[in-house]
C-alpha cells in the first residue's frame, strides 16, 4: 500500500447534475430579481425626470419670446414705414420749395421788368412836360403871346370864360360839380354845360375830348391839362391873356392864375 493512500486528494469534487441545475436555477432567479429590480428602478428613476422637465414653463417662455420677437419685428416695420413717409414728405417739401422759389424768381423778374417799363414811361412823360414847359417859358420870355389867335373870348367861349371866372373863390371838393364847390374836372364839365356841350366827367377823358392844340396857339375856352393826354391828373380853362381858371386843390379852391404859375402839359380845343 502506498504511503500516500491515506491523504485525501486536493482536487475538488465534481458537482452532480442536480447540483448544477439547482445552482443554475438560483442564478436565474437572482438575475430575474435583479432585472425586475432594475426595470423597477428605471421606471422609478424616469418618473422624477418627467416631473422636473417643467415643459409647460419652457413652452410659455418660448411663446413669450416668440410674441416679443413678433412685436419687435412689427415695431421695426412701423418705424421703417414712418421713416419712409417722413422721407417722402421731405422730398415733396423740397420739390415744392424749389417750385415756389422758381415761381418767386419769375414774379420778381416780371415785377422788375414792369417797374423798369413804368420808370421809362414816367421819364418820357417828364421829358415831354419839360419840353412843353421850356417852349412855354421861351415864348413868355420873348414877349410873344401864348395865343396867336385872340385873347378876347367871343360867343360860346365868352360864356365859358365868364362862367369860370364867376366861380373864383369857391371851394375845392373832390367829386363836386357845383354850384358852391368843384373839383378840377367838375368845374370844366359844368362850364361847358352852360353852352350845351357835354364833356366826360374826369380829367383823363377831358384831356382827349377835343383837338390837341399847341400851347403857343391857345384860345379862350381851350381846356388845359397837366400830365399826358389820356392820363391827365389836372385840368383847367384858358381864359386869355396868359391866364387860366381852375379848381386847384382843397387849400386854394377855384383860382385864376397865370400860365407861368403852373405851366400845363398840353391843351385841347372843343369849341
Amino acid at each position: 500500500m502506498s504511503h500516500t493512500a491515506h491523504i485525501r486528494s486536493h482536487r475538488k469534487p465534481r458537482c452532480s447534475a442536480s447540483t448544477l441545475a439547482m445552482r443554475a436555477g438560483v442564478a436565474g432567479g437572482v438575475l430575474s430579481t435583479l432585472a425586475v429590480a432594475g426595470a423597477s428602478g428605471s421606471a422609478n428613476a424616469a418618473e422624477p425626470v418627467t416631473q422636473t422637465l417643467e415643459l409647460p414653463t419652457l413652452t410659455a417662455d418660448l411663446a413669450a419670446q416668440v410674441a416679443q420677437s413678433a412685436d419687435a419685428t412689427q415695431q421695426a416695420a412701423a418705424n421703417y414705414e414712418l421713416q419712409a413717409e417722413r422721407d417722402a414728405a421731405a422730398a415733396n417739401a423740397a420739390k415744392q420749395a424749389k417750385s415756389d422759389l422758381a415761381e418767386a424768381k419769375q414774379k420778381a423778374a416780371e415785377a422788375k421788368k414792369k417797374a423798369q417799363e413804368d420808370a421809362r414811361k414816367a421819364a418820357a412823360a417828364r421829358a415831354a412836360r419839360s419840353a412843353e414847359r421850356t417852349t412855354l417859358s421861351t415864348t413868355a420870355s420873348t414877349g410873344a403871346s401864348t395865343s396867336t389867335s385872340t385873347s378876347t373870348a367871343t360867343g360860346s367861349a365868352a360864356a365859358i370864360v365868364s362862367f369860370v371866372k364867376a366861380q373864383v373863390g369857391k371851394a375845392y371838393v373832390s367829386g363836386a360839380t357845383g354850384p358852391s364847390a368843384y373839383d378840377c374836372s367838375g368845374l370844366v364839365q359844368t362850364a361847358f354845360k352852360q353852352v350845351g356841350i357835354s364833356l366826360p366827367r374826369v380829367s383823363q377823358d377831358q384831356s382827349t375830348a377835343g383837338t390837341q392844340v399847341s400851347l403857343s396857339n391857345l384860345q379862350p375856352g381851350d381846356i388845359l391839362y397837366w400830365g399826358s393826354a389820356g392820363s391827365a391828373y389836372h385840368v383847367a380853362v384858358y381864359v386869355g391873356d396868359g391866364m387860366f381858371v381852375g379848381a386847384q386843390n382843397p387849400s386854394s379852391g377855384v383860382q385864376e392864375k397865370p400860365l407861368s404859375y403852373d405851366p400845363p402839359t398840353g391843351a385841347v380845343r372843343v369849341l
